[in-house]
């Protein structure tokens, strides 16, 4: 007992001495938040808005003609109509139509707020994915989850304030979580969730030669060292970095063994989530926020899953499967728990897909004339919880779901609106580098007061 509470004195102590020196310390937002954290569920590859949450009843009527309207540009070439192989169903009190593929997230449409005029502005996922990540598609930019860790820090100073996890790597890899010009400790820590040991998830997440107290001793020596060398070169934010992410390491072993193991979950809860990896990964980042963890980033899979340029009603059925059983458990939890109301849930691709077949084209389909090209002129993304108004469809496509046509909102928008949710103003939160201020939204974005409860 003596000897457990030397080690929480010891661990304090250190904390107190290093206040000044933490970047992610909590900090007050602009004004009163409606939220506190975000869980990003992102459905990499781009989810069909027309077989999800947006039903065009037109496109069966013309399937396999051509739209009385000219296709517009995409990556590849389309050609006619091509009607969704999903059937959709009303649900909830405010009656959004939703897939058949999403059954579990259908029971939640009261809590969610489908955004079906959002727009992108190219059809390639490498700037789409950017844009959605960073508010930038081609330059080096901090990505939504620095800002906010930048602007508000983080609750539990034992875990990162910013994680993002898949199983292998998305497309442009880390720099959908970079800091970019921010200082490194705003960075998001990946974890590969395709190993399952907590050990394996976190390296060195375990020191077998140290105890923490051998470990504590080193750390007080090695941060003198260093803070002596920083004296010499002033505002070095990458060596600041480094000294705060040894402190962090060191902290960690408490805490993040804890945080990623769900086997400590009761068996119910971990039957409600299923089995798969999106399970694993949507119930950890429920563990996460639940222990002060900022921004959770919750990728689907290696690569580009969602990529459906063919078999469309085979893969995205599948890939339905594989994450919405989860979903539902998922908000069914926050609700129960008490964190939906100040939790921001958001889900989507960086763009959607085309009410169009695309065309064969060697080397790009297979040869098949069974899926949808890219389209970053009209699709849907969903949100729930964090003071966003549940049982709405804001916005629409035209009547085939091409564009954004009514409300369009462009993902700068989304960007000012999630900002403003979490207490600030998305033209106020800067950051000075190269001579002007910076912000997420750089010169664009409009706050959606209609989706705010």
């Amino acid at each position: 007992m003596r000897s457990g509470m030397g080690l929480g004195a010891l661990g304090l102590g250190s904390l107190l001495r290093g206040a000044s020196h933490n970047p992610l310390l909590p900090k007050a937002p602009h004004f009163r938040p409606r939220a506190k954290r975000l869980i990003h569920l992102f459905m990499n590859g781009g989810p069909s808005h027309v077989d999800t949450f947006d039903p065009k009843p037109l496109l069966t009527k013309y399937a396999g003609k051509m739209l009385p309207m000219r296709n517009l540009a995409t990556e590849r070439k389309t050609g006619a109509a091509f009607a969704s192989p999903y059937k959709f169903s009303q649900y909830g009190q405010s009656g959004l139509p939703v897939s058949e593929i999403f059954p579990h997230t259908a029971k939640h449409m009261d809590d969610i707020c489908v955004l079906r005029s959002m727009r992108a502005d190219v059809p390639n996922h490498e700037p789409s994915l950017m844009l959605m990540n960073c508010g930038e598609s081609i330059q080096v930019r901090p990505s939504m989850g620095s800002w906010l860790t930048y602007g508000l820090g983080t609750e539990n100073q034992n875990l990162p304030g910013f994680i993002a996890m898949c199983p292998g790597y998305p497309i442009q890899e880390s720099q959908n979580w970079q800091c970019g010009f921010l200082p490194g400790s705003y960075q998001g820590t990946y974890i590969d969730t395709r190993k399952k040991k907590v050990e394996d998830l976190i390296e060195h997440i375990r020191n077998p030669h140290m105890t923490l107290v051998q470990q504590r001793r080193q750390l007080d020596l090695l941060r003198k060292i260093n803070e002596r060398h920083a004296k010499a070169r002033q505002n070095e934010s990458q060596l600041e970095a480094r000294i705060h992410s040894f402190e962090l390491a060191y902290r960690m072993q408490m805490e993040a063994t804890d945080a990623f193991d769900i086997t400590r979950e009761p068996e119910h809860v971990r039957k409600q989530y299923g089995n798969t990896t999106q399970a694993k990964q949507i119930l950890i980042a429920r563990r996460l926020i639940e222990r002060g963890v900022r921004y959770v980033q919750v990728w689907h899979g290696n690569s580009q899953p969602w990529d459906n340029h063919d078999d469309i009603e085979s893969g995205h059925r599948s890939l339905a499967k594989q994450c919405d059983q989860a979903i539902g458990a998922l908000l069914s939890d926050l609700k129960q728990r008490g964190l939906l109301e100040d939790t921001i849930v958001m889900w989507g691709g960086e763009f959607g897909r085309t009410p169009t077949v695309e065309l064969p084209k060697p080397g790009s389909n297979a040869g098949k004339i069974n899926g949808r090209d890219h389209n970053h002129h009209g699709f849907s993304m969903w949100l729930a919880g964090g003071g966003v108004r549940g049982g709405l469809a804001y916005g629409a496509t035209d009547e085939f779901g091409f564009k954004a046509v009514d409300n369009v909102m462009h993902v700068h928008d989304l960007h000012a609106t999630l900002l403003h949710l979490m207490g600030f103003d998305h033209e106020k939160l800067t950051f000075r580098h190269a001579g002007r201020d910076f912000r997420l939204t750089d010169v664009h974005g409009e706050v959606v007061h209609d989706i705010i409860g």
